[in-house]
């Protein structure tokens, strides 16, 4: 459903070499796992010896027994629709191998041996096993059936799109060119490990940095299973320690220490990497890959009624939930942001930077960055020129905020009212000033445009400008208006995060009270261009959200659209899940057929858009990541939209 296949990771129970007991417990895991609906899972390294059995790996009777356990799951497995990886020690001409073996409904798929056998430190792997490398045959017998057995196996299911499974064992990770990354470039999307990696002091945030490097290296989901504490503790100790990552993010882990069994799961979006694949060229360009790989198929239906997803959709795409990392990227964002325009104004030899303060949010970010970036070269914020323009729709309140944030921070504060030359324009053009229709709305926009290109030829300096993304996906901008300037410092942020970067600023910034007091009173103000007259009580009458929608849905919209290409379909989808109790099934589709609309209607506006940085994975920049025909129909979208 919508790419979604369900991935688990399963940390059983152990008793050291007794195969009937890891038997029995991995038999009760895998119907489990069927219950809750997971497709695919992996068990630990050995899971059905347990993997610190030393010289008993020698025994026959040990491995007889495991056979006999590998038996039983596969019987077991025969109306449970999970394909499986467990562990087993495997004698293959008359060599012993660790291999992980895959079930599906009573048959096993095929058997991959570890390439990597440590034999370093407190590990002695090659004292009872042989490298993959050293397999001589490429079918063997095992549990009365005739299969593939190799490194070179990537396992299809037929059904289900994009989904091709690749293993590899432990150490295989830790190698220099881990087996995954040639397994990935051969076409798998879900890497599996079965593991037994101990525990040491700081092993464990390394071995999660590593998990997520490769997953994020083979643009792949990648779940890995170490085994528990019913390990030996002769010489090591196992906590236990399940990790599912799709493209480098975390999307569940298990405790470690745990006595009982644990079994942790997450939905992965194969669309969505397959999406990132076909973008990133350099992934493509390596798909070469020396390696040969047979493809065993098995057939899986996808799942068509998932309850609940197993995952995390944020509402809010792109504000970090983690607090400490939020603060690191406004740092960021901001930086880059203030970089930028400092770069630009040593470029130019400016002698100022002329700003239009309306006392909403997109102008002040505007007007800090510009402040910072003075700071960041030494000169004074005198460099900066604010300009107010009061037009008809201009509140007391915004007007305030505007003149006292210029005067806290130190600028040129300049004050130059449009009304009476859009008066004149109006009666230039014949316009009924009376009416107020598109028309008197941008001869507003387009003269406090006019007012500041030509105090920055006046005093030799250039325009900031300070509409922001999600603006610029809507086109909610005059044309030639406040959609230009000389140097756009927002172009690249959104407006649910414009939000969060002001308040940071406001909480952690090095700035006056007073200054802060106003930056949390913009953050209380409507969003509004104010170009209808206030309402009787002089309060914004025009306000932007009940005009083109809530920013939170747009922004949700634009995250999803630009940045996975998914469809109309899958977004209301991730939407009702993401917005559940906030907004109606009717609500998201209203908006979301309008963020269509207004986004193919409006490319010409971004076709022409001027310069400005980019700060997050999301651009629509036409000389960088977005290339758009301005004359694009809609109708494949907006089609899909209707039968929604």
């Amino acid at each position: 459903m919508y790419g979604f296949i369900r991935v688990g990771s399963a940390l059983p129970k152990c008793k050291l070499a007794d195969c009937i007991y890891n038997t029995e417990e991995l038999i009760q895991i895998l119907q489990q796992a069927n219950e809750k609906q997971i497709q695919i899972l992996v068990f630990p390294e050995l899971s059905i010896t347990a993997y610190t059995c030393g010289d008993l790996f020698f025994q026959h009777s040990l491995l007889e027994y495991a056979e006999k356990g590998l038996n039983d799951i596969i019987k077991a497995s025969q109306n449970i629709d999970v394909f499986a990886v467990v562990g087993t020690p495997v004698v293959i001409d008359n060599q012993l191998f660790n291999c992980a073996v895959a079930i599906y409904k009573g048959n096993i798929l095929g058997v991959v041996p570890k390439s990597y056998l440590p034999n370093y430190s407190e590990f002695q792997e090659k004292r009872w096993f042989s490298p993959a490398k050293q397999l001589l045959s490429s079918e063997i017998v095992l549990c009365g059936q005739k299969i593939p057995v190799g490194t070179d196996l990537i396992f299809k299911a037929e059904q289900i799109p994009y989904c091709k499974i690749g293993i590899e064992i432990c150490e295989d990770l830790w190698s220099v060119i881990p087996p995954s990354s040639y397994q990935a470039l051969s076409g798998a999307t879900i890497l599996l490990n079965p593991s037994a990696s101990n525990e040491l002091a700081s092993k464990y945030d390394y071995r999660k940095q590593l998990i997520s490097q490769q997953s994020s290296r083979c643009i792949a989901v990648y779940v890995y299973s170490s085994s528990g504490v019913g390990e030996s503790t002769q010489d090591m100790v196992f906590s236990g320690h399940g990790l599912i990552y799709e493209n480098g993010t975390l999307l569940k882990e298990s405790e470690r220490f745990i006595k009982e069994t644990q079994l942790i799961y997450a939905d992965v979006d194969l669309e969505l990497l397959q999406n990132d694949r076909m973008k990133n060229t350099t992934f493509s360009e390596n798909q070469y890959c020396h390696t040969a790989f047979r493809e065993i198929t098995f057939s899986m239906k996808p799942q068509t009624n998932i309850e609940e997803l197993q995952r995390i959709v944020k509402p809010h795409p792109f504000i970090p939930e983690n607090n400490e990392y939020l603060d690191k990227r406004c740092q960021d964002i901001f930086n880059i942001q203030v970089a930028g325009l400092a770069r630009r104004i040593e470029h130019t030899k400016a002698k100022s930077v002329v700003v239009g303060i309306s006392g909403g949010l997109d102008s002040t970010l505007a007007l800090l960055v510009s402040v910072k970036a003075c700071d960041y070269l030494g000169i004074s914020a005198k460099h900066v020129i604010g300009i107010t323009m009061p037009g008809f729709g201009t509140t007391d309140r915004t007007y305030q905020n505007a003149l006292s944030l210029m005067e806290a921070l130190g600028i040129q504060t300049r004050e130059i009212s449009i009304q009476k030359a859009a008066l004149q324009h109006f009666e230039d053009i014949g316009h009924d000033a009376s009416i107020h229709d598109v028309t008197y709305e941008n001869t507003q926009a387009r003269e406090r445009t006019q007012i500041l290109m030509d105090i920055a030829n006046k005093e030799n300096g250039f325009v900031v400008g300070t509409g922001d993304l999600s603006e610029l996906a809507l086109g909610w901008a005059t044309y030639n208006g406040d959609h230009m300037s000389m140097y756009g410092v927002n172009a690249g942020v959104p407006k649910t995060l414009i939000r969060v970067l002001v308040r940071w600023i406001a909480e952690y910034g090095s700035l006056s009270q007073k200054a802060n007091e106003i930056l949390f009173d913009v953050l209380d103000t409507p969003v509004s261009p104010e170009l209808l007259p206030p309402d009787e009580k002089g309060n914004i009458n025009q306000k932007t959200e009940e005009i083109v929608g809530p920013y939170e849905l747009h922004d949700f919209f634009l995250y999803y659209v630009v940045r996975f290409g998914f469809s109309p379909s899958k977004i209301l989808f991730l939407a009702e899940y993401a917005f559940k109790g906030e907004y109606e099934r009717e609500t998201l589709l209203k908006w979301l057929k309008n963020f269509y609309h207004r986004f193919f209607m409006q490319q010409f506006k971004r076709s022409c858009m001027p310069d400005g940085p980019k700060v997050g994975t999301i651009s629509l920049s036409p000389r960088g990541d977005w290339r758009m025909p301005s004359d694009a129909f809609n109708h494949v979208w907006v089609e899909e939209v209707n039968k929604l």
